[in-house]
């Protein structure tokens, strides 16, 4: 998938690894759709910043209408909140899974048809390692991005035949706001070099994406499949940090 000269839109570019992803497509030679639930908080030079609740089919469904001219597509947007999935509580754990998985399938379901139209493209959905893993204390977002997971193969089958690319990026744990925010409130001193910085987190996938590869996994993800040919495991983030 060539990037120069390409259009993309990514949800959650609001901040974090959204936002690099943004910046970094503009680098790249591409037009980009900056999107979010908020997009007064929107800071990326270059973009066009429309409003995005990737929950909400109306609001998806105009994203689409807006941005008939994408050819890729980056699903970065989900809720991290979830907790655990016996003792969390259980509206959280809605809105974890229905943004990472039906509002992923919002997205692919109104930008397919786009897709198609601008000669088939590339969707690239940001997954976590959790997904072949879980964590202790927020197993309802190792969940919904195991149930993105199959998503994704899901759609990559059914999108063939109209040429588009479906691309997984499998992560592990990277140095946005929110990781860092949660380190600071657990205590935890977090070492050189224990976390993704976000820049190099989205050049790899996008290098990825132009080399046409359907999974682009970090040294987190590599591990984490690793694991499925044996028993399940869990990831431990504390130990990761320190």
């Amino acid at each position: 998938m060539e990037l120069h000269g390409s259009t993309a839109l990514v949800t959650g570019a609001n901040r974090g690894i959204g936002r690099h992803f943004a910046i970094e497509l503009i680098d790249r030679g591409a037009k980009v759709y900056a999107t979010a639930r908020r997009p007064e908080l929107v800071d990326v030079p270059g973009a066009i910043v429309l409003k995005l609740d990737i929950t909400d089919e109306a609001s998806v469904r105009a994203a689409a209408d807006a941005a008939e001219d994408v050819n890729v597509l980056i699903n970065n947007a989900a809720s991290t909140v979830g907790g655990n999935l016996v003792t969390g509580d259980l509206s959280s754990i809605r809105a974890t899974m229905d943004s990472s998985y039906y509002g992923t399938l919002h997205m692919i379901r109104a930008f397919a048809p786009v897709l198609a139209a601008n000669g088939g493209g590339a969707i690239l959905n940001v997954l976590s390692a959790v997904a072949w893993t879980t964590i202790d204390g927020n197993t309802a977002y190792g969940a919904a991005k195991s149930a993105e997971w199959g998503l994704t193969n899901g759609v990559r089958l059914e999108l063939a035949a109209q040429g588009t690319l479906v691309s997984a990026l499998v992560p592990g744990v990277t140095a946005t706001e929110t990781m860092r925010e949660y380190a600071q409130e657990a205590g935890i001193q977090i070492r050189d070099g224990a976390l993704n910085e976000p820049v190099d987190l989205v050049r790899l996938a996008l290098d990825g994406l132009e080399a046409g590869d359907i999974e682009i996994l970090d040294r987190f993800g590599l591990e984490a499949k690793a694991t499925l040919a044996g028993p399940p495991q869990a990831f431990d983030l504390n130990r990761a940090l320190r």
